[in-house]
């Protein structure tokens, strides 16, 4: 029996707009916004790597690029998950 290649995910999650403070999501028609103060590891990064997320099955996003996962209740609730880690800094030499 041979195995039949599976199709493209058809789960919907795209940045859809950056400003100065944060990230607008939209996930399945909703849109989540993702401030730098909770969120901080999409700051200093690339536009083309913020713009690739993934939604690998409902609730879990991820960004390759950035090796960046959170859930979406995260994004719903950041009161919830106090413990933010830190962006990794570039030293100048």
């Amino acid at each position: 029996m041979k195995s039949v290649k599976h199709g493209k995910p058809t789960l919907g999650a795209d940045s859809i707009h950056i400003t100065s403070f944060g990230l607008w999501l939209l996930l399945d028609d909703r849109e989540y916004y993702a401030d730098f103060t909770n969120f901080p590891w999409f700051k200093e990064a690339k536009v083309a790597d913020v713009f690739q997320v993934q939604q690998l099955h409902p609730g879990h996003l991820y960004w390759p690029a950035l090796d960046v996962d959170l859930s979406l209740e995260s994004l719903e609730s950041p009161e919830k998950f106090p413990l933010v880690a830190k962006s990794k800094k570039k030293k100048s030499k």
